[in-house]
């Protein structure tokens, strides 16, 4: 099987999530902020104690940034399709203390995930449980990790519930003789419920039972290195209803250890292509199994320390180290399609692209830094293709003068491009250079990157844009200029440019800089600069515009500067609750408008250098002065809600 990663894991590779203090006992966590209905998910950070009961939010991406602890008295909730993604570290683990309770609430159709960016066997120490059940260690007992208290005398005790849960890339080292696990469970009771668990590619165990009386099915586990199933100190619960996959090397599917309080084993499936041992038992462990099926594996049952068969009974019989427990599989692994399938591998897209590349829409993509389309090469990207950048100024996507881009979305699946961290002004958008003609001339070069635009053909193709949401562009290139969302150097009308979505930008929405492309069915909420902004001549033409403005400080919804390309602007609605500019036009810059209509501005034209007004032409009327503006009765547009997917 493939390595598998979860799509939100990738959130945390550029590493930017910013902390909060909310005291010195309570955790780190941004709680979610920004407008408009149903935003995007936004990141937050875990890290120190929960002394009181909190419920997560599904919507966010939370980052695990130290050891988070559920304190005793508390409970810990977390909703079915949460993400959270640990940073690398041998003090990163959840740790769910005695006395206190988690509440995994996952579905099959979305259940919780935690991993970390990469998801490599190791990285982060996994999700820690430590009940007041008996242990043969006693009460008190103090685990092999941060001190941990376990252990006391009932064996009823309840730590939560455990619904629908992905653990991958979990045992990091605690010490030279010590891993963490995926999922640990110190002295848990039997009133705790753990059902439908994967854990897949751990350093260690999958999972491990100190002791405890808990039971647990539906486990699915997939090339943990050292054991998928341990236990030892006395654990006497049942799991049923297991498949373990192996395709790399490994230790044991089931290794036990200490006395035999005579554990459960029901309906049994390993699989391994890589031989290695399936059961073993050590000391005078065994256990009751019935419905074992092992295919693949050089030995079945290894008593190492020669430990009586007896102890191990398997349907019935004591346990048979030449039998090759061939039976039937009792447990299929399409019952695990929801961990197996609800999954998407991850890439980066490459500095350079010097030739036809077409993503994959079943793949998250990482921006680590500029990534260039050279001349001559096409970039193709498919309905539904997530592509997260990081933070910072050489985080952004250009299309160079002479290559073109295909984006392919569509109004269920439209292609996303965003900040990990989702803030304003995290990255730089995407950015087109074209050949079209512009007042700099040709070989221009752009504010950002040396970026070559402009020359002499307005027909000129860049390629195709269709449903496109971009998110938190905007950062600073230097004291005097930011990226936008999207800017379109000099492009060409032979581009197409349809259903583009862009909000909460640090800059502007988008900004022509010169160039003849037209766009058409376009969504500005919330950027911090002007949504439209256009210089150096463009006389293309937008049609279909709706911007909304909830948030206090921008600058306008329109900006025009330069001379006047006469371009023209064909149904646009803007709104405002915060009031504010809605269109400005600088030096001798003008347009001309059909069907306009501004609600809830204090100024709906300014003309900020005293150019003529009668170069803004509205409805087929010249503009005859600033104080004629009312735009008061055109006819809204309607755009629907793809952009809010």
């Amino acid at each position: 099987m493939k390595n598998l990663r979860k799509f939100a894991a990738i959130i945390a590779t550029a590493g930017l999530f910013i902390a909060t203090s909310c005291g010195d006992d309570d955790p780190d966590i941004i709680l979610p902020t920004g407008g408009g209905p149903d935003p995007e998910p936004t990141n937050t950070v875990l890290n120190g104690d929960i002394s009181e009961d909190i419920t997560l939010d599904a919507s966010n991406i939370y980052s695990l940034t130290g050891t988070l602890t559920v304190q005793p008295g508390a409970k810990l909730t977390i909703p079915a399709g949460t993400t959270i993604v640990s940073q690398t570290g041998t003090d990163k683990y959840v740790v769910v203390q005695k006395g206190a309770q988690i509440d995994i609430q996952g579905t099959a159709s979305n259940p919780v995930v935690m991993g970390t960016s990469n998801n490599n066997p190791g990285d982060w120490g996994g999700l820690v449980i430590a009940g007041d059940a008996t242990t043969t260690e006693g009460a008190n007992a103090v685990a092999e990790v941060g001190g941990i208290l376990y252990g006391g005398t009932n064996d009823a005790d309840n730590s939560g519930s455990i619904n629908y849960l992905i653990i991958r890339g979990a045992g990091a080292q605690i010490n030279a003789d010590s891993q963490y696990n995926g999922l640990t469970l110190y002295a848990v009771g039997s009133g705790t419920s753990i059902n439908n668990v994967a854990i897949i590619d751990g350093a260690d165990d999958g999972v491990e039972f100190f002791g405890g009386t808990v039971s647990a099915s539906n486990l699915y586990f997939e090339n943990n290195e050292d054991d998928s199933v341990d236990w030892t100190e006395g654990w006497n619960g049942t799991i049923a209803n297991v498949y373990v996959s192996h395709s790399a090397d490994f230790s044991t599917a089931i290794e036990a250890d200490g006395i035999n309080n005579n554990p459960r084993v029901v309906n049994f499936t390993a699989v391994s292509s890589v031989s290695g041992t399936a059961l073993q038992f050590k000391k005078e462990s065994g256990a009751t199994i019935t419905g074992l099926s092992l295919t693949g594996y050089g030995i079945t049952i290894d008593m190492k320390d020669d430990g009586p068969l007896a102890n191990v009974q398997i349907d019935g019989v004591n346990a048979d180290p030449s039998n090759g427990y061939l039976a039937a599989a009792t447990v299929s692994l399409s019952d695990f399609s929801w961990a197996t399938d609800n999954t998407q591998d991850t890439d980066v897209l490459p500095a350079a692209i010097d030739s036809d590349l077409t993503l994959n829409a079943s793949l998250t993509y990482l921006v680590e830094g500029t990534v260039s389309l050279s001349a001559g090469a096409r970039l193709t990207i498919p309905a539904g293709t997530q592509i997260i950048s990081g933070t910072g100024t050489d985080k952004y996507i250009v299309v160079q003068k002479g290559a073109k881009i295909d984006i392919q979305g569509t109004e269920t699946s439209p292609v996303v491009m965003k900040s990990a961290a989702g803030n304003p002004g995290d990255w730089g958008g995407l950015v087109i250079a074209g050949n079209a003609t512009t007042t700099e001339g040709t070989d221009a070069i752009a504010e950002v990157g040396g970026i070559l635009y402009g020359g002499t053909n307005d027909s000129d193709n860049s390629g195709s844009i269709n449903y496109l949401v971009i998110r938190g562009a905007g950062a600073q290139i230097n004291a005097d200029s930011q990226y936008n969302g999207l800017t379109l150097y000099a492009v060409g009308s032979g581009t197409t440019v349809s259903n583009v979505a862009i909000l909460n930008g640090a800059d502007d929405g988008v900004e022509f800089f010169g160039g003849t492309v037209s766009a058409t069915n376009l969504y500005f909420e919330n950027n911090e600069d002007d949504s439209i902004d256009w210089t150096e001549g463009w006389n293309g033409t937008i049609t279909n515009v709706l911007v909304r403005h909830t948030v206090d400080g921008f600058s306008t919804t329109v900006e025009a500067d330069g001379i006047n390309g006469n371009p023209t602007i064909v149904n646009f609605t803007a709104e405002s609750t915060v009031g504010g500019t809605a269109l400005q036009f600088k030096k001798e810059s003008g347009a001309t408008i059909t069907n306009i209509l501004l609600t809830g501005y204090d100024i709906n034209l300014d003309m900020k250098d005293n150019g003529p007004t009668t170069n803004v032409i509205v409805d087929g009327t010249p503009v005859a002065s600033e104080d004629a503006a009312v735009y008061g009765d055109g006819t809204a547009v309607d755009l629907g809600d793809w952009f809010e997917n």
